[in-house]
C-alpha cells in the first residue's frame, strides 16, 4: 500500500490544492487525462461540502493496487455537523444549503466505489475509489 498523502481543507485554496494532488497522483497511477479530471472533480465536490459544512477536515489521498487493478482511493474526513440522512443527502436535489444538491450524488456518480458513514454531531468519512485496469 502506498504512502498516504493528507491535505487538510480550511480553505478555498486547500480545496484546489487537494484537486491538484488527486490529479498527480492520478497521472502517477497511469489514469487517463480524462479519469484524471473526474477524479478532480470529485475531490472539488467533496472538499467544497466539508468547508460548507463543516468549515475544517482533511482528504487523505493514496494509490493502491488489487489484483489486475489500479486504484487511487480518497477519505474525505470532516468533524462537523454531520449527515443526518444519508441516503436523502445522495439524491439530486436534496440540499440543506439552498445549492443544487448535485455534490454528493455528483461525485458518487463519478467515482467506481463511494460510500458515506456519518454521525449527526460527530462528523462525516466520504471513501471514493477509482479503478483502472492495469496496462489497459
Amino acid at each position: 500500500m502506498a504512502e498516504e498523502l493528507l491535505v487538510p481543507i480550511t480553505s478555498d485554496v486547500d480545496v484546489v490544492s487537494a484537486r491538484q494532488k488527486g490529479r498527480e497522483l492520478a497521472a502517477e497511477a497511469g489514469f487517463s487525462s480524462g479519469d484524471q479530471t473526474v477524479i478532480a472533480a470529485a475531490i472539488s465536490e467533496i472538499a467544497r461540502n466539508i468547508l460548507m459544512y463543516a468549515k475544517r477536515g482533511e482528504i487523505a489521498l493514496r494509490t493502491v493496487m488489487n489484483g489486475d487493478l489500479d486504484g487511487v482511493i480518497i477519505v474525505a474526513r470532516d468533524q462537523g455537523p454531520g449527515i443526518p440522512d444519508v441516503a436523502r443527502a445522495l439524491q439530486d436535489g436534496y440540499s440543506t444549503s439552498g445549492g443544487l444538491g448535485l455534490g454528493l450524488p455528483g461525485a458518487r456518480r463519478l467515482m467506481d466505489d463511494f460510500d458515506v458513514v456519518s454521525i449527526p454531531g460527530k462528523g462525516t468519512t466520504v471513501t471514493m475509489k477509482k479503478w483502472r485496469r492495469r496496462h489497459a
